[in-house]
């Protein structure tokens, strides 16, 4: 595939197969589809396409298993295996087709602030794209609540409709911008980030702390979350919630024997058989 712009490979980008990535996420190009441009445009249509098409899920995490982010393994899970991950697998992917097509694409480290005043630490990674001197705000990575397109970043305060859902950044002392998303009549911060640049190897780092250590809360522990258009459906361990515009919350249990249907019905997860057994086991011990 030939594309226009020319970029740093700072993401390893040369090394991902974009035809493949493409067909994954059902984005189609040449005759017949679009020309792939560093340009707004491709950048709602690579985002969107992306989030729509590949769910949030730390299945690796919760099986015991090291997570990779480099391109080949990402690759190999995501986009031939057809699997999810998590914001360090799902952005770096992100930000490695982006590059390739040419756009400018920098890291951001993000604190969450879904907990309420509790301080937690940053361990959370999304993508800056700079598209015609304006930088945008690009995540494909933080599961159920997140947004669904690139969010602006130069205009602070505005409220950006996408779908159902609206969000909002609020700037803070020393550079920090909020994400905040609009639940009902109630906004929510869902995450803060820094100016200070992120560089694949510092996140490297803090998915190690996250896929591993024993106060993460990835390991022992069943995640699976889709940021649907008109509804967000979330799996943590045996509660399923579905999140409406409105801030409605619904909530159901997931036995174990039902868990396998689940991921498939509601995530289009399909796991290998020893997989798929290793899950309702650890999903059985909760009990």
């Amino acid at each position: 595939m030939e594309f226009a712009g020319e970029r740093e490979d700072v993401w390893s980008s040369d090394e991902l197969d974009l035809d493949a990535y493409l067909a994954r996420i059902g984005l189609e190009t040449g005759a017949g589809g679009r020309e792939l441009r560093p340009d707004l445009e491709t950048l709602y249509a690579v985002t969107r396409a992306h989030i729509a098409s590949i769910p949030f899920e730390s299945l690796d995490v919760t099986l015991g298993r090291p997570v990779a982010l480099d391109v080949k393994a990402l690759q190999d899970k995501i986009v031939h295996g057809r699997r999810g991950g998590y914001c360090y697998e799902q952005n770096s992917l992100l930000a490695a087709a982006l590059e390739r097509i040419g756009f400018e694409v920098a890291g951001r480290g993000a604190r969450n602030r879904t907990r309420g005043d509790t301080l937690l630490a940053v361990t959370h990674a999304v993508l800056v794209v700079t598209v015609e001197g304006e930088p945008w705000l690009c995540d494909a990575g933080f599961g159920h609540p997140g947004p669904r397109e690139p969010v602006p970043l130069a205009r602070t305060g505005v409220e950006v409709r996408q779908g159902w859902w609206t969000y909002a950044v609020r700037a803070e002392a020393d550079g920090v911008l909020v994400l905040r998303s609009l639940r009902g009549e109630e906004w929510r911060d869902l995450y803060a980030f820094s100016p200070q640049a992120y560089h694949p190897v510092d996140y490297v780092v803090l998915n190690h702390f996250s896929s591993s250590h024993p106060r993460s809360a990835f390991v022992g522990k069943v995640i699976v979350q889709y940021p649907g258009d008109s509804v967000r459906v979330a799996l943590v361990g045996r509660e399923l919630t579905r999140l409406y515009p409105d801030g409605r919350l619904v909530r159901e249990s997931v036995a174990p024997d039902e868990l396998i249907t689940v991921l498939d019905r509601e995530f289009g997860l399909r796991l290998p058989a020893r997989d798929a057994a290793e899950l309702v086991r650890i999903h059985r011990a909760g009990d």
